[in-house]
């Protein structure tokens, strides 16, 4: 694999990886598994759902279930191997950071009628690039692999956003 953004991907990569302690970076990295990111949905889902917001929850869900369909066969299709691991493959996209980005974007996007527009998205932002830099510090993913999940899961948070609002407006 070749080209100037893997060079610069891989440049940056070296420069990056282990200039922090691995247990702070595997446990900011740990902010994207499934057993910690998911009941920050579906606590968020469940209480704009009892507040009335029944479509944007559910818009919620199915986007984080969306994500394995979205990231899986492209992990399979790339084949990337990881920065400290080339003999292993499927680091491309990562599944941690569309994890953290679907679920702490998602639960903002649900609570923000409730609580203000600026703290829940502060505190996704704050959740995702934590995970998102700790999977670079540490070496489980090259940049670009953070890059393209945070890209390619802004459709599925689109879609969650206008569901909140036609919600909002027909209640209105």
């Amino acid at each position: 694999m070749r080209g100037p953004l893997l060079s610069w991907d891989a440049r940056l990569s070296g420069a990056l990886v282990r200039t922090v302690p691995d247990a702070v970076t595997e446990g900011l990295s740990d902010l994207g598994n499934i057993p910690v990111a998911l009941p920050v949905l579906l606590l968020a889902a469940a209480y704009a759902a009892l507040r009335g917001n029944r479509r944007g929850a559910v818009a919620a869900v199915v986007a984080m279930a969306l994500v394995p369909a979205l990231v899986v066969p492209l992990k399979e299709w790339t084949a990337r191997p990881g920065p400290l691991e080339p003999w292993a493959a499927g680091y491309f996209p990562s599944g941690h950071t569309a994890t953290a980005f679907v679920a702490y974007a998602g639960a903002a996007l649900l609570l923000r009628p409730h609580l203000g527009r600026w703290w829940p998205a502060a505190a996704a932002l704050a959740l995702t690039g934590a995970t998102a830099v700790g999977l670079v510090l540490r070496g489980f993913h090259w940049p670009l692999d953070v890059l393209a999940s945070l890209l390619m899961c802004t459709p599925l948070l689109l879609a969650v956003r206008r569901s909140c609002r036609s919600t909002r407006r027909s209640s209105g």
